[in-house]
């Protein structure tokens, strides 16, 4: 008997449990300590194994990878492409990690410029689309911002075309009346923390604090029925302060609001962020440390509910998703254009020197083997992923991390998706913690 290549068995987190897993076969189950060593040393039922997908011959195997990768395509192919537009790199903060730091940020964008991008996405992205303006801030508090930002949106509603917006939040109460003239998809606004712990991390260039700013921003933009997706950025300075920060969203009545919703960002060394590599998780590690927190504090969930690779998926849907052949958007359903006229693969390059991939101002060029290569970056390009268990689960990871650790995008960014999952299995499916209780994956029995 042998098991798929894209079987896997891992212990489950704090438990005697193990769970057994295949992305292709779209199976998932949780298993005995027993039932494993069974399946380890040869002697489980074969035809439960070769039923649920564990065990597969090498013909179907194949077939069934084919299949999976046509429907991943297609489903790619059909899907809404998200756009990135920087009008400026200025920005009002001068935040502890900021990635762009060491960006040229002066200059501003112009109408003819916006004219001109309008024209290009409208010209050459002819898939549903939606428009996410980003920055530095993009909501900046000077007459010349509001009139550019005005303008950005007569343009937007003009093409039909929705908008969200990654903003400090800093300035957004003020901003609110030009906002209700859009239709926003959402506004991603930081907080780090309650607010001592925010203020020590997020301030502007001035030294002001920032807190009770932004949570007047997010409070008015709720109050006006925009939607808010709050970001909480987490290093080893600010993690424990987590339980206090879902505490006060619970506090504020935001979590029982349909229109807010929240998301973690690791804070990870990329181009000129984070100088001090002490304060910063891997992957692992921060979903560890989060795991830690649910469990003395199981209201974090009312706050936000960590995915844990497709754990959190698994326990809502009743169902595995289908199998990830790319984790990276870039040049695919998304891109990144800015004021100066060029195009670039995705927000982490965006402003880069020599990332660029075309322009679109003042004339249009592309680089298409540079896009070529970006475009065919999927886990049957990346030499690591061929042989890889978990590769379906992991997608290859990020191109701009790959490439900023190897200088090359068609090199792996692993995600360690097998020890997300054996947290995440053990926390949604074993732990009785707030509305979670026990029950097996798939809505089905254990094998």
């Amino acid at each position: 008997m042998k098991l798929s290549q894209y079987t896997i068995i891992r212990k489950l987190h704090d438990s005697s449990n193990y769970f057994i897993m295949n992305p292709l076969s779209m199976q998932a189950d949780i298993i005995s300590q027993q039932e494993m060593e069974a399946i380890a040393n040869g002697t489980y039922d074969t035809s439960i194994l070769k039923q649920k997908g564990y065990v597969l011959d090498e013909q179907k195997e194949k077939m069934l990878y084919r299949k999976a990768y046509l429907d991943f395509l297609d489903t790619r192919d059909n899907s809404e492409v998200q756009i990135f537009f920087v009008p400026w790199y200025a920005c009002n903060f001068a935040c502890s990690y900021c990635y762009q730091s060491g960006y040229d940020n002066k200059g501003t964008v112009t109408p003819e410029v916006i004219d001109a991008f309008f024209l290009y996405i409208n010209t050459h992205i002819t898939k549903p689309k939606y428009i996410t303006l980003f920055g530095g801030e993009p909501l900046l508090d000077s007459p010349h911002a509001r009139k550019i930002i005005s303008y950005f949106i007569e343009k937007a509603n003009q093409y039909s075309l929705h908008l969200a917006i990654v903003t400090n939040g800093y300035t957004l109460s003020s901003y609110i009346d030009i906002l209700k003239k859009a239709t926003i998809r959402e506004i991603q606004v930081t907080l780090d923390g309650t607010e001592d712990v925010h203020n020590t991390r997020r301030f502007t260039k001035t030294k002001t604090p920032t807190f009770d700013a932004i949570v007047t921003g997010i409070d008015t933009a709720l109050k006006h029925n925009i939607p808010i997706n709050l970001r909480v950025v987490v290093d080893a300075q600010n993690i424990n302060d987590l339980p206090n920060l879902a505490q006060f969203a619970i506090d504020k009545g935001w979590t029982n609001n349909p229109l807010f919703k929240t998301q973690i960002g690791r804070n990870y060394e990329l181009h000129y962020c984070q100088a001090d590599n002490a304060k910063l998780y891997d992957r692992a590690s921060l979903y560890e440390k989060i795991y830690e927190l649910i469990i003395q504090h199981p209201y974090i969930l009312q706050f936000h509910k960590p995915a844990f690779s497709i754990s959190k998926f698994l326990f809502e849907q009743g169902a595995m998703p289908n199998p990830l052949f790319d984790a990276c958007p870039g040049c695919k359903t998304e891109w990144a254009f800015d004021y100066t006229g060029k195009i670039y693969p995705c927000t982490a390059m965006v402003g880069k020197n020599g990332e660029e991939v075309g322009t679109y101002y003042p004339t249009v060029s592309l680089n298409t083997t540079v896009i070529e290569e970006w475009e065919k970056r999927d886990v049957t390009s990346i030499p690591q992923c061929q042989q890889c268990s978990l590769s379906l689960l992991c997608g290859g990871g990020c191109a701009a991390v790959a490439k900023n650790k190897h200088g090359n995008i068609l090199q792996s960014d692993c995600r360690p998706v097998d020890t997300l999952l054996s947290m995440g299995i053990s926390l949604y499916f074993e732990k009785e913690i707030g509305n979670y209780h026990t029950k097996s994956c798939n809505n089905q029995k254990s094998i």
